[in-house]
């Protein structure tokens, strides 16, 4: 090995200039290879990935667990190309990653996950929200969390959290999800947790009998009553206007 390097210092200084002007060539070459190399600021250090997220208001994790995300979880097993598909449930909303093979086509990924979800959806219960599916973006794409509190400075006050709870979950939704998604470079802002606002009917069974109505008409009347639909139009000299009622 020695002889073999002491071959190439001896050919080297007899052939100097030879090995200077390969030197030059190769860092002249090295340098316009530099100036050329293609940038990103998140590199793909990590294969395809694809992120499903579920809201269920008002359930426990353990609710979130078993009527949300194993069924989310069995119909995504077997999908072709993915290699891992890990969960995290938290109160009012399940998270599901699933890690592609590298090399795996992120849009094709999406496909798949997609057709597969559609599948899933009719296990869930009715009150959880439609599966979405995260926007592409890096796995590190996450930046930072928020927490939106409501103080309580004594027992009168701690009777009106749930309203409170109620108008933080309004604001954040109409005003502070808006105001975060006209940030340039930000992809989705996910919201849980709260109460949301909703109407709710309250029954009398003993009306009922009396009435001989059943809960079902009750139920049908409720759907119907939030109803909106478009009634003939209003024509003026110059524009015609769709009235709704």
């Amino acid at each position: 090995m020695f002889n073999w390097l002491n071959t190439l210092v001896k050919w080297s200084i007899a052939q100097r200039w030879l090995v200077v002007i390969a030197s030059l060539l190769i860092s002249l070459w090295g340098i316009r290879v530099i100036t050329q190399m293609p940038l990103d600021v998140f590199p793909s250090f990590a294969p395809p990935q694809v992120e499903i997220q579920t809201e269920a208001p008002g359930l426990a994790p353990e609710e979130v667990e078993a009527l949300v995300t194993r069924p989310i979880e069995s119909a995504m097993n077997g999908t072709p190309g993915a290699e891992t598909v890990r969960s995290s449930s938290a109160v009012g909303i399940s998270v599901i990653r699933m890690t592609f093979n590298w090399g795996t086509d992120i849009y094709r990924a999406r496909q798949l996950v997609t057709e597969r979800l559609q599948q899933a959806q009719g296990q869930l219960p009715s009150s959880v929200l439609t599966p979405q599916i995260t926007p592409t973006s890096s796995p590190i794409g996450e930046i930072v969390k928020y927490a939106f509190t409501v103080e309580q400075q004594n027992a009168r006050e701690a009777t009106q959290s749930k309203i409170d709870l109620m108008e933080v979950r309004r604001i954040v939704d109409w005003q502070v999800k808006n105001r975060l998604l006209a940030v340039p470079g930000i992809a989705q802002v996910v919201i849980f947790g709260g109460d949301v606002r909703q109407y709710q009917v309250l029954v009398d069974p003993n009306k009922l009998s009396a009435l001989d109505v059943t809960l079902k008409d009750v139920t049908e009347a409720a759907e119907k009553a939030n109803v909106q639909t478009a009634i003939s139009p209003l024509n003026k000299p110059s524009q015609a206007k769709i009235a709704t009622a």
